[in-house]
């Protein structure tokens, strides 16, 4: 990961705050945001099935991003969901054509007094046009026969030219088309503003394309001697496809976290289970490290942040900024204006010019917030230790410097595995859909009630290399979050610091890959929902988006300075609100 990773990742989730806003504005829909690079509405992931409206935020304009959120808004407006997955095609080929028809379709209703949208999506497909035909895309007859169909389509829609670039080169194609298509390219015309009779006639265009495609593969299959036309066919059809589906993206840049749906989950109803908690505890962190070896680990620390030179007191100012609060602070008396204090009033008797009669509310910025840094304690965290310890310690000095209670806790497994509760589950018969399978571990390494230089020795037990285990996340949240509700103060904040997924081998292994995934993803829902508690993810080299809406990605490997606290800052504030 290059030391532009981090600032990419922060432009990219600031192209989609701006972008989710503008869909928000356009639709009325106050629940669209987008996570991991894609659009949601609440917990619900809307696809966005056109190659066109693909894009890679981290790497594209800024009018490209705001093209396709101007199409996904035209979507959300214009086109009836149920209507359309009911006369959607099951082939593969003629459901790509089918979809991009309908997304073509609504992109004509763009108002007309909205020029810039107009103009967005205008360049938004040239631009798509122009990239797929250099990448080479058509040299095969199926990729070809697929883009000449695309051009055809939006040219007609829009009552614009093909793309001038390309015009030439699918003449040949638009030609052999014209006889099959010269219908059904009038009716989507005609009925651009009428969903159900705009289908017809795409879905006639996808099923000659369809049959195009079936006829073309046959051919080549049967062709012993073209193997190599084949592959190019096989190739430039399926890599259109591949527009729909997930991209790796940048290697350097900071990957998105990776997850899915839990079958054995949504089979429960959504109802997590433990198989058992006998073996579960939770422990003051610092009593699980020598205190010999705490010593050592504080020093370390102590020699790293000097290192550092991190300024707690400028951090200590921002954070006030937007944690601080008005207060009431008593009276101001002997005041020009206000109200009348009636033991001066003696005083206009003596003196009738002399006007500080009156008092006022006296107003000081206060805090009434608690914030709690839960950490991750997985094996892979293990690498960034020192970095987080770092991180952690030097928010908890800042806030206390401005008055706001912190707590710093951990979680974690009591063994790799499984452990007890897995030899527990193998003795009862290895009974179908346990839950979790392991001893969770829940570390306090600093309470609310205990300042930084009480919990200083503590805080060094996180530097304990056989405390990462595995991570089980959804009820570690749980726990925090019931810590912060017992706290007697209005605001309460809790920071996720995490770099990977939730992961427990045994509870894998004996439910699904994303179990834990999903389990987390509910929690942080319902908190969300319920309100009461701010939860907040921080990925360590990973975009926690997925799982957290209000997030940030960094890059710890390249220190701690000004402008990874700053963004911190800002996240605390709810500038990062996808």
């Amino acid at each position: 990961m290059t030391a532009s990773a981090q600032q990419q990742a922060l432009r990219q989730q600031r192209i989609e705050e701006l972008c989710a806003a503008s869909l928000r504005a356009i639709t009325g829909d106050a629940g669209l945001h987008y996570r991991g690079r894609h659009l949601y509405r609440g917990e619900s992931r809307l696809p966005a099935h056109a190659p066109h409206l693909r894009i890679d935020s981290a790497e594209d304009d800024f009018t490209d991003c705001r093209a396709a959120a101007d199409g996904m808004a035209l979507r959300l407006l214009h086109s009836d969901a149920t209507l359309h997955r009911r006369l959607c095609p099951e082939d593969p080929v003629e459901r790509l054509v089918f979809e991009l028809l309908e997304q073509l379709r609504v992109e004509t209703r763009a108002p007309d007094d909205m020029l810039g949208m107009v103009a967005n999506l205008h360049q938004r497909f040239t631009n798509w046009s122009r990239h797929f035909y250099r990448s080479g895309l058509t040299e095969g007859t199926i990729g070809l026969l697929l883009y000449s169909v695309a051009q055809m389509c939006w040219s007609r829609l829009q009552a614009r030219p093909v793309l001038e670039e390309t015009e030439d080169y699918i003449e040949g194609t638009r030609a052999s088309l014209v006889g099959e298509l010269g219908t059904a390219l009038a009716g989507i015309r005609r009925y651009r503003h009428d969903q159900a009779a705009f289908a017809e006639h795409a879905l006639a265009i996808a099923r000659v394309v369809g049959e195009r495609v079936r006829a073309e593969r046959a051919r080549v299959e049967g062709d012993d001697d073209a193997p190599d036309q084949a592959a190019e066919d096989a190739t430039g059809g399926f890599a259109l496809l591949l527009d729909f589906d997930e991209g790796d993206g940048d290697e350097d840049a900071i990957a998105a976290a990776r997850t899915g749906h839990s079958k054995v989950f949504e089979e429960a109803a959504l109802a997590y289970r433990v198989f058992t908690t006998r073996f579960d505890r939770e422990v003051a962190a610092g009593s699980l490290v020598r205190r010999a070896l705490l010593r050592e680990n504080r020093e370390r620390l102590d020699r790293a942040t000097a290192e550092q030179g991190i300024n707690l007191p400028r951090l200590a100012r921002r954070l006030g900024a937007v944690l601080w609060e008005p207060r009431h602070d008593g009276w101001a008396f002997g005041q020009e204006e206000g109200r009348i204090d009636g033991r001066r009033l003696a005083q206009l008797v003596g003196s009738p010019t002399e006007r500080r009669l009156f008092y006022q509310d006296q107003i000081k910025p206060g805090t009434d917030c608690v914030v709690s840094l839960l950490i991750d304690c997985s094996g892979s965290m293990k690498h960034h230790a020192l970095a987080v310890a770092m991180l952690a310690e030097s928010l908890i000095r800042a806030l206390e410097m401005i008055g706001v209670g912190s707590e710093l806790l951990g979680f974690t497994t009591g063994a790799w595995n499984g452990g007890r509760a897995y030899q527990a589950w193998l003795s009862g018969g290895r009974p179908r859909g346990p839950g979790r399978l392991n001893e969770v571990s829940h570390l306090v390494f600093k309470g609310a009630e205990r300042n930084w230089r009480r919990a200083r020795s503590d805080i060094a037990a996180l530097l304990k290399p056989d405390l990462f285990r595995e991570g089980i996340d959804g009820e570690a949240v749980d726990w925090a979050c019931e810590r912060l509700l017992a706290r007697p103060e209005n605001r309460r904040i809790l920071i996720v610091i995490s770099d990977g997924c939730p992961s427990d081998g045994a509870t894998n292994l004996a439910n699904d890959a994303y179990y834990l995934d999903n389990h987390l993803k509910a929690v942080v829902a319902r908190r969300a929902q319920q309100g009461q508690v701010e939860v907040l993810g921080l990925g360590v080299g990973l975009d926690l988006s997925p799982f957290y809406r209000r997030c940030l990605a960094t890059d710890l490997s390249q220190g701690l300075d000004t402008a990874l606290f700053d963004e911190i800052v800002a996240l605390i504030g709810g500038r990062h609100r996808r």
